[in-house]
């Protein structure tokens, strides 16, 4: 039996009907990446138990992981005060969020001026996308 998606009403959905995510790594806290779902996306996320975006550049869903093999599997989901922005929770496979082979997205630190990649790659985007697709 499909489960009730009228919680996705409450969903404040902008212009193009999307909504920011913000996914954070289950037990460390450490967030990951920031990427966007439409309302498609979010239900097939909460159905899946695994994360699905809204490509903004394919114009097309894609599950997290279906080229890399680094999906994330979805632990918790919560909707701010504002119902504007998500978090899910997500155990990480594979240790890489990011499609240039580091941990987390964030790797850049702002230090004298000037954007500092602080974080090292753990795996080449050559090793992750043998079929150079991203």
């Amino acid at each position: 039996m499909p489960m009730n998606e009228s919680w996705l009403d409450v969903v404040k959905w902008d212009a193009d009907g999307l909504v920011p995510v913000v996914a954070q790594e289950h037990g460390s806290g450490r967030v990951l990446m920031v990427a966007w779902m439409n309302r498609d996306a979010l239900a097939a996320t909460a159905r899946e138990g695994r994360a699905v975006y809204w490509s903004r550049s394919r114009r097309r869903l894609w599950r997290k992981g279906e080229a890399s093999g680094h999906t994330q599997i979805v632990r918790d989901i919560r909707l701010d005060c504002d119902d504007d922005v998500v978090l899910i929770s997500v155990e990480q496979i594979g240790g890489i969020a990011c499609h240039t082979g580091r941990h987390s997205c964030f790797f850049q630190q702002l230090q004298g001026g000037q954007w500092v990649a602080v974080e090292p790659v753990l795996k080449s985007e050559a090793e992750i996308y043998h079929n150079g697709r991203k």
